[in-house]
């Protein structure tokens, strides 16, 4: 798959993901009930996803947002096991695969994004 159709689907399923959360669906919350989690919690979780997947969509961008919406696809791996919910587990993992490879895809991007980063050397 292009890493430009790679982006576009990743960005698809975080932008829905995180604007469902955002919208207070009833399934979000129930699911945020069912673990234990706050509110709070849910909503700042759906505002990185929807950051994430307009990250994605982003040229300079997209790697190092596939890169932080692994990270935090490991935490909804991590809750899925604890509820012994194993489809939504096989579905998450499935999107971290893809958020991954999306990463490591771009991780020259990714490289060449913290060098600009970095405060220059002769800068006094």
């Amino acid at each position: 798959m292009k890493t430009k159709a790679l982006s576009a689907v990743l960005a698809l399923i975080f932008l829905a993901s995180g604007g469902a959360k955002l919208a207070g669906l009833e399934f979000e919350i129930a699911a945020f009930e069912r673990w234990g989690y706050p509110m709070w919690f849910m909503v700042f979780i759906g505002v990185v996803e929807v950051i994430g997947g307009i990250g994605l969509l982003l040229p300079r961008l997209s790697a190092l947002a596939g890169a932080a919406l692994s990270a935090m696809m490991i935490g909804a791996m991590g809750t899925h096991v604890l509820h012994a919910e194993w489809g939504m587990l096989v579905a998450a993992a499935v999107i971290f695969t893809m958020s991954v490879a999306r990463a490591y895809l771009g991780r020259h991007e990714i490289a060449a994004l913290a060098l600009r980063l970095q405060p220059s050397r002769h800068a006094h």
